[in-house]
């Protein structure tokens, strides 16, 4: 959680399709082993979050809290609808 990630970064992965939007597809994921990191909003349900942390914590995969809100993440994703969880793929450019 020490590195800052920008909506600049965020897009650059979204272009590249190396995103997984959403709170199922990205957890699913994580059970498959095929999740790099995840990027948590801000305003994450706990719930989710502590679904997430549980996952990721068993594949030892990197969790990032962003400094946007889940609508404001929406907007940066081009979405019409809040997004609380995005997972980067393995083996994505960073």
């Amino acid at each position: 959680m020490t590195k800052k990630i920008s909506s600049a970064q965020i897009k650059k992965l979204l272009k590249a399709g190396s995103l997984i939007m959403g709170t199922e597809r990205s957890v699913k994921s994580l059970r498959l082993g095929k999740v790099e990191k995840v990027l948590v909003s801000s305003n994450c349900p706990a719930r989710v979050e502590k679904n997430i942390n549980h996952y990721a914590g068993l594949n030892k995969t990197e969790i990032h809290k962003l400094n946007y809100p889940n609508d404001t993440l929406g907007v940066i994703c081009k979405k019409p609808f809040s997004i609380s969880v995005l997972a980067v793929i393995k083996g994505a450019n960073k």
